[in-house]
């Protein structure tokens, strides 16, 4: 019974088909966030520069607060220039997300060679469907929070690394010194990441009714909840 017994079948069913699109949108949602690089840049005037760009870099998983901008000329505006960092540290949520969609991808790839492999076995033993049933419900409510909490820090990261950094640039408030936001990198593929997540939410909050039905859990769960008092009106009869 426990055989293997290839079956690529399950892919063209609901149950593997849905599978197989939360595998290549956990791929996309990874991708999109785990892959980001960009910079924003400034224009700055100063004692002995005048027109100077200055750059700092950033990226996944976005520890703002460890990026420094470039400094305007090696005599550092004639000391008037210090270290300038960007503002806050968004790892975590960056982490969170990024470390699900990785963590879903590797799951995906277990339940799809359980499906093709031990389709027979799947259908016989509750258990498998009961497990998966369980497993796909945390994972939705885990999109969902790892979506909207990585949300909240991508809105965070455009105001740090946008226009409005430069009224808190101290070096900027020098005597003689003026400094003009240029531009940031486009986090087009960011705002994509947001969209992949909500996509596997829905994907697998879809994919908990589809086990739910195609497995007939209502039945087998029906059964359990009522075995108790059948065997109490056996033992009574």
């Amino acid at each position: 019974m426990a055989g293997l017994r290839m079956s690529f079948g399950i892919l063209l069913e609901p149950l593997g088909f849905v599978k197989v699109l939360e595998w290549i949108f956990a791929i996309f949602a990874f991708a999109t966030c785990g892959g980001f690089q960009g910079e924003t840049t400034l224009l700055v005037s100063c004692k002995g520069v005048v027109n100077e760009t200055v750059t700092a870099a950033f990226a996944y998983p976005f520890r703002l607060d460890t990026v420094v901008f470039s400094a305007p000329d090696p005599k550092g505006c004639g000391g008037t220039w210090t270290d300038v960092y960007l503002v806050g540290n968004f790892s975590s949520s960056a982490q969170f997300f990024v470390a699900l969609a990785v963590l879903v991808f590797l799951y995906c790839i277990a339940a799809l060679a359980v499906y093709v492999g031990y389709n027979h076995v799947y259908q016989e033993n509750n258990k498998f469907p009961q497990t998966d049933f369980a497993i796909s419900a945390l994972t939705a409510f885990l999109w969902l929070v790892s979506t909207f909490v990585w949300a909240k820090a991508l809105a965070d990261i455009k105001v740090s690394t946008g226009a409005s950094i430069v009224p808190g640039i101290e070096s900027c408030k020098a005597p003689g010194t003026t400094c003009h936001f240029v531009s940031v990198t486009s986090m087009g593929s960011l705002n994509v990441s947001v969209v992949f997540g909500l996509i596997n939410m829905i994907l697998w909050g879809g994919n908990v009714w589809i086990i739910y039905k195609e497995a007939n859990l209502h039945h087998s769960w029906h059964r359990i909840s009522e075995s108790p008092g059948t065997n109490a009106a056996e033992r009574g009869a």
